[in-house]
């Protein structure tokens, strides 16, 4: 398409991706100029994940059910006399924070750079976690726990966006998937843990990751993806040099970042209308529709639900998604992104469906001995299936997908989507349950069926390729 004899931005765009295609077969074809080395680690790019993960073992300590609220519900409960009802109120209030802040996750990130939003968030959970340590009333437990949900709403999106920015591609996968094995490791110490020390000993200690991350902050590098847009070439340089080794030469991938930023930014300019434009609609509707099937499939619901909640149960939730979570790691950059979610979600519907049908033949006094057995097959399998691929795997996809230009607000509007359907699918778990157990665990099947179809036919796959080629296909 012309235009006055000049190409159109989005046609540059497409030439952009073109050319960043072109010279990664000149590479391996043999070009004279070695370029940066696609699969190097360094041990400032490890030290920099290992930072990192702290933030995401925060995130699993705070998690929902199986993470902090889980083991201290006891002696919560009877040091400071609460209901059942207002300890509820304690567990489930960290969605609405989360919320809160994954409004504008993405868009602080954008202000004060993904390092910035990452140091913020381990604020918002330290001072959480020590209003919960020294509460003398249910009032601040709760203000505690809806601060502690503040920094989770940060996390969830910033550390995924952060790993995605500074890991070579064909390794951005299997890191971005290591976060959220760290996440289950922090839920499932915080878990073990919580049945040998008081909660307010457990509040204590989940301050240690969030100190250790603030600190070690300084420590790493910024993103360079995030140093382009600010203008700040030099520092991009310096950032990516840290990173890829001071013996690599990275002409080309700074080059190919600082060209594709700048045509991203004559594009528009990052304000939330912006992200309604037809040029956008794609990437738009894969970030928004993908974070709100993962909780439609009923995954933090399921994790709440009470008459499951033993202890046998919880535990073997908590354990079980580890080596299922280390699967994805091996997986997300050899077999990819989309059969990760559909196997995912395959497993998840069947597992939803034998848990109905155990559920009907209870309503039917048939085979009263074994159904509770077969439900806790169910919920483990369940529970497993979906570590392996729709607990991470949106988050990485929301990671990649969005332009520069937009990443701020596309990221805030995604983030908030999976936080908020969270809290409308938990709330709402209850009173379906009452309604009809196998009629919930039939429509968690339905909606997983829907999240097979949609990632067959509008999620891309993303491994193997740089964040400007992907970005550049999907605008």
């Amino acid at each position: 398409m012309k235009n006055g004899g000049h190409a159109t931005i989005p046609l540059l765009v497409e030439e952009r991706a073109e050319d960043f295609s072109n010279r990664e077969n000149s590479n391996i074809n043999g070009g004279c100029i070695t370029h940066s080395d696609p699969s190097s680690i360094t041990f400032v790019l490890i030290f920099s994940l290992a930072v990192v993960f702290c933030g995401s073992f925060t995130f699993g300590c705070i998690d929902l059910q199986l993470g902090y609220s889980s083991p201290a519900e006891s002696g919560i409960m009877d040091d400071l006399g609460l209901s059942a009802a207002e300890y509820s109120v304690f567990s489930s209030i960290m969605t609405l924070g989360a919320t809160i802040s994954g409004v504008v996750s993405g868009k602080t990130a954008d202000v004060i750079s993904p390092r910035g939003s990452m140091w913020l968030s381990e604020v918002f959970s330290s001072v959480g976690w020590l209003a919960i340590a020294f509460a003398q009333s249910s009032w601040c437990l709760d203000l505690g726990r809806l601060i502690n949900g503040l920094g989770v709403g940060l996390i969830s999106y910033t550390v995924p966006m952060y790993i995605s920015e500074i890991t070579p591609k064909n390794v951005r996968g299997a890191f971005a998937s290591a976060h959220m094995l760290v996440v289950c490791c922090g839920f499932a110490m915080t878990f073990m843990l919580g049945n040998i020390v008081s909660w307010r000993i457990l509040a204590l200690v989940g301050t240690v990751p969030c100190i250790l991350h603030i600190l070690c902050m300084f420590f790493i590098p910024e993103s360079p993806r995030w140093l382009a847009k600010a203008g700040r070439g030099k520092d991009l340089e310096v950032a990516l040099q840290r990173l890829r080794g001071e013996n690599t030469d990275i002409s080309q991938e700074s080059a190919e970042i600082r060209d594709y930023t700048e045509i991203c930014q004559r594009l528009s300019a990052t304000k939330f209308q912006d992200l309604f434009q037809k040029k956008y609609a794609y990437s738009l509707i894969v970030g928004v529709v993908l974070m709100l099937l993962q909780q439609l499939v009923g995954s933090n619901a399921i994790s709440c639900y009470t008459d499951f909640s033993s202890t046998f149960g919880t535990t073997t939730i908590a354990l079980i998604q580890i080596p299922a979570a280390a699967i994805s790691v091996f997986l997300a950059d050899s077999s990819g992104r989309r059969p990760l979610l559909i196997v995912s979600a395959i497993g998840m519907g069947l597992s939803c469906v034998i848990v109905g049908i155990a559920f009907l033949l209870e309503d039917l006094d048939e085979w009263k001995e074994i159904t509770p057995i077969i439900i806790l097959i169910g919920i483990v399998a369940y529970s497993a299936i979906y570590s392996v691929g729709i607990r991470g795997v949106p988050w990485i996809i929301i990671s990649e997908i969005y332009p520069v230009n937009i990443k701020g607000v596309g990221g805030s509007l995604a983030t908030f989507a999976a936080w908020f359907s969270s809290t409308v699918v938990i709330y709402a778990f209850n009173f379906m349950i009452d309604w009809s157990p196998a009629g919930t665990f039939f429509l968690f099947a339905i909606f997983s069926a829907a999240t097979v179809v949609f990632t067959a036919i509008w999620v891309p796959e993303t491994k193997g390729r740089t964040l400007e080629e992907i970005q550049a296909s999907m605008t």
